[in-house]
């Protein structure tokens, strides 16, 4: 028997997703995450996971693996001393940035700390046109020397950035090679090979972070892959990219600024396949975990591939998918500002110490200990069983908060409730209203240990009527590992009029990046057949600073596809900002090509109505505080191992599994589907 396994590492559980080929069996299982190192924890998911099944490391076909790893390096600055090589006069460009604030009346915001320190940035003689002709040769002595300085100064990381490296990176790579020869032990990067793409800031800031990042990913794969060696896995691992694809380890470790976003992005991939299957394509994910809310917009079951993204203050120039992110999970902490009000989050209790009901030592409270209170997660255990909880210690420290706010326990609890739910959706008015789309069109897909038991308030607060939950919504992003292709993106800045002398050098551009796509082809050992290419043009009017991506029919460029394009961007600018502007000339600014090589994927089967008595899923009551009904209400408990498909439950009502709780609130009523995904309507 052949197993495929995925593990997600997050910042409170590591998921383990295990899918048997021939059978078509799927097991979970989750461990404690290891933040010290987190591919402890990994191994022990794995070997756990592979125990449990009675499975052999020799029978595991297929390791992917999502990991926040370089999210968590650089959010707490635990990046390496990193160096940069740039053009002269341009050194402080990466501390200039734009000028633009992120909060434009706030007088006390804070940018970011610069990755390099000034005195590590580094000018050297030569400068290149916008269109490629060389003004000053590259002054190779002058890199020498600088490499020579970085060198002694101990940096672990050299960026090399030029000014339109991107139009003609002979300089670049001239430097790279004398990085390799003067300083051969340090993790080195050029901007023409981490983003081929215009605006010098976010070049220069994508490149600086791959740098930073580099020997973060290098040591933590490493270390990863010897674990997993040693368990006796010989399966070739890949790792999640924040495009929702996955790479080689050896590509990750060379482009680690590609996986800021790995984790979540497999949740995306994950809901976006239980929803084909389902039949329901537009959908607005809801991943809650530990300590944060990732939420994404799918319509017609594609999420938006972004460009560009600010992750953590800095620019990045890598393919994402469009994931919102919040500070709110179940082990945010709940505290009063200094004006007197109720807040949650973003600060985390994280694994360890965790919540006050895990008995590790926090003091404060955090969402899941509200929930604990209020008895819509079980107050004596979770993770079925396997962890204890201590509901006392949760009451007493949401009453000493209780008292500094004036409010009863209870209140307080359902407060911290209310709180992170508007949070919460104030996220998902960023990814839907504010881009033009009305949530209540959309399906709410809750997942994430904390997903299901926040969602159907959630979708009250925004008046979504319909929930599914999946089959196994704690592990979802473990379970998306094994439901994604491997993927790469190739672009390239080439700013062209939209006229009918585009389409030569529109045809030109894309044969260019399809040679590299055909690389990265043979590189991975995908076969033709398994092969797809997806073009893209970033288009924008005249004079616009930003740009939209528009799809490109395939086949030869011709006047219907700059036709095709034309028609694309009007629907795609009419959308987003509300209008069309027809007499302004159109500019075709970056060629995109999205290269995937199918892989073997985990199949789901529908199983047969069993109809809607769920009295066999049935295996208690439990106390529930609901503000509707004004205090606690019994409330059946279900076991969802035990629900099959056509199962109906009416709530108020509590559905309990290894690795999630869904809370179903009166008026509403849930529904087992042919996947066994759960469909919770409003009545």
């Amino acid at each position: 028997m052949v197993w495929r396994i995925g593990v997600d590492s997050g910042g409170t559980f590591t998921d383990v997703c295990l899918f048997e080929v021939e059978t078509g069996r799927v097991e979970v299982w989750k461990v404690p995450s290891t933040p010290d190192d987190p591919s402890r924890g990994i191994a022990q998911g794995i070997a756990e996971g592979i125990a449990r099944v009675g499975a052999a490391p020799g029978d595991v076909g297929y390791f992917g693996h999502g990991t926040t790893v370089a999210t968590n390096a650089l959010i707490q600055h635990k990046g390496v001393k990193t160096g940069l090589i740039t053009t002269d006069g341009f050194r402080d460009l990466l501390e200039i940035g734009r000028q633009k604030r992120p909060d434009l009346y706030d007088l006390q915001t804070e940018k970011p700390p610069t990755l390099v320190s000034r005195d590590l940035r580094l000018e050297v003689p030569e400068r290149v046109h916008h269109d490629g002709t060389v003004e000053t040769p590259l002054d190779e002595a002058a890199v020498r020397a600088a490499v020579r300085k970085l060198k002694a100064a101990d940096v672990k990381a050299v960026a090399v950035c030029f000014l339109y490296g991107f139009v003609r990176p002979d300089h670049e790579a001239a430097a790279m090679r004398i990085v390799a020869e003067e300083f051969p032990e340090v993790f080195a990067c050029a901007s023409h090979q981490v983003a081929p793409e215009f605006r010098e800031f976010e070049r220069l800031s994508t490149a600086v972070v791959n740098a930073y990042l580099g020997p973060v990913m290098q040591g933590y794969i490493t270390r990863l892959a010897a674990r997993v060696k040693d368990l006796g896995v010989t399966a070739t691992p890949h790792l999640t990219q924040s495009n929702g694809g996955v790479i080689g380890f050896d590509a990750a470790a060379r482009l680690p600024v590609r996986t800021v976003l790995s984790g979540p992005s497999t949740g995306v991939v994950g809901a976006q396949a239980i929803g084909t299957l389902a039949g329901i394509p537009d959908l607005i994910t809801f991943d809650m975990g530990g300590t944060s809310t990732d939420v994404a917009l799918l319509a017609n079951g594609e999420c938006r591939l972004a460009s560009e993204a600010t992750v953590h203050g800095y620019p990045i120039k890598a393919p994402m998918l469009d994931i919102h992110t919040v500070g709110a999970g179940g082990g945010s902490i709940a505290y009063v500002d200094s004006g007197g009000l109720l807040k949650v989050g973003p600060r985390s209790a994280g694994a360890h110490p965790g919540p006050v009901c895990y008995d590790l030592g926090n003091t404060e409270p955090t969402v899941t200990d509200a929930n604990v209170v209020l008895q819509t997660l079980n107050p004596e255990y979770l993770l079925g069983g396997r962890m204890k909880v201590n509901q006392e210690l949760a009451r007493a420290a949401i009453g000493r908060l209780a008292e500094k706010l004036g409010m009863g326990v209870m209140e307080t609890a359902q407060g911290i409730l209310s709180v992170v739910t508007a949070n919460m959706a104030k996220a998902i008015r960023v990814i839907s209203v504010q881009r033009g789309h009305d949530p209540r069109d959309y399906t709410l897909v809750a997942f994430g240990g904390a997903g299901p038991v926040h969602a159907a308030r959630l979708a009250r607060e925004l008046d979504i009527t319909r929930i599914m939950v999946p089959r196994n919504p704690g592990i979802l992003c473990a379970m998306g590992l094994l439901l994604t292709d491997l993927r790469a993106d190739f672009a390239s800045t080439r700013l062209t009029l939209l006229e009918p002398a585009a389409s030569v050098a529109t045809e030109a551009a894309f044969a260019d990046l399809a040679a590299q796509a055909d690389a990265w082809f043979a590189e991975e050992h995908i076969p033709a057949a398994d092969r797809r290419i997806t073009r893209t043009v970033d288009m924008r009017y005249a004079g616009q600073n930003y740009e939209l991506a528009i799809a490109l029919p395939e086949g030869k460029v011709t006047q219907a596809s700059l036709d095709a394009l034309a028609e694309g961007f009007a629907a795609a600018h009419r959308r987003m900002y509300g209008f069309v502007a027809e007499e302004e000339p159109v500019q075709l600014v970056t060629f995109r090509i999205e290269a995937a090589g199918s892989v073997e994927k985990a199949e789901f089967k529908p199983r047969p109505d069993a109809g809607p008595d769920a009295s066999a899923a049935l295996i208690g009551s439990r106390e529930v505080w609901l503000p509707e009904a004004g205090g606690f209400v019994a409330c059946p408990v279900y076991d969802r191992e035990k629900l099959d498909a056509g199962n109906e439950i009416q709530g108020p009502a509590i559905v309990e599994q290894m690795d999630a709780t869904t809370v179903i609130l009166p008026n509403q009523r849930a529904k087992v589907e042919p996947y066994l995904n759960l469909i919770v309507e409003s009545v």
